[in-house]
């Protein structure tokens, strides 16, 4: 039987007018996109945000509760699926260095009494979750790292937000620590994905 691809899952979550064509893009449009653009353009946090957070820290906590825990599950499918020892090793990475993120995050936010908004971007994870567990050899290689770049990319773009427009100044200390981190995978995301354009061209 023939799994749906990432833009047919999409699809079912009303997303395919942006055309999103790509897991990698799929990363890019909602993250950056849906989420931290939201947030400059809005001039005051939604009704349900607490008030001692302004628009920009409500986005933050939103996408980054989210983003976190999307990077473990899809590391825990790289350290088993992806066909080099690289990927598999930065999958690990991914997995052991966003768990104390999470925990970190965690601690603010039950300290602060916050319950971060449920975005859009959750039935989207999904939906790419899905998506990297159907996909085998080559292709989950290049779906994965693709993701990883478009995500990191988006992913420092908010939490760069964050600390330049954001309010609160634990969410921003917060973000101040874990963005360095975030280059950092970035970095490593574009070598493997380049490494592994490379040995495609090569076949």
């Amino acid at each position: 039987m023939k799994t749906a691809s990432a833009t047919s899952r999409i699809a079912g979550l009303g997303l395919t007018s942006l055309g999103l064509t790509s897991l990698g893009l799929t990363c890019a449009l909602l993250w950056s996109a849906a989420g931290t653009t939201v947030a400059i353009a809005r001039t005051t946090a939604p009704p349900e945000a607490p008030a001692n957070l302004n628009a920009v820290d409500f986005n933050f906590v939103g996408q980054a509760n989210l983003g976190a825990p999307f990077q473990i599950d899809s590391g825990r499918l790289a350290e088993t699926k992806g066909t080099s020892a690289a990927i598999r090793g930065y999958a690990r990475l991914m997995v052991t260095s966003h768990i104390p993120v999470v925990d970190a995050l965690n601690v603010i936010l039950k300290r602060k009494n916050i319950t971060p908004s449920d975005t859009l971007l959750h039935g989207a994870y999904d939906a790419m979750i899905s998506t990297l567990a159907a996909d085998r050899h080559a292709a989950f290689d290049r779906d994965y790292l693709n993701g990883q770049v478009e995500y990191q990319k988006g992913n420092a773009a908010l939490f760069e937000q964050e600390i330049q427009n954001g309010s609160d100044p634990d969410l921003k200390a917060f973000a101040r620590r874990t963005l360095p981190k975030i280059v950092d995978h970035l970095h490593r995301a574009e070598k493997l994905a380049a490494a592994a354009d490379r040995r495609l061209a090569s076949k």
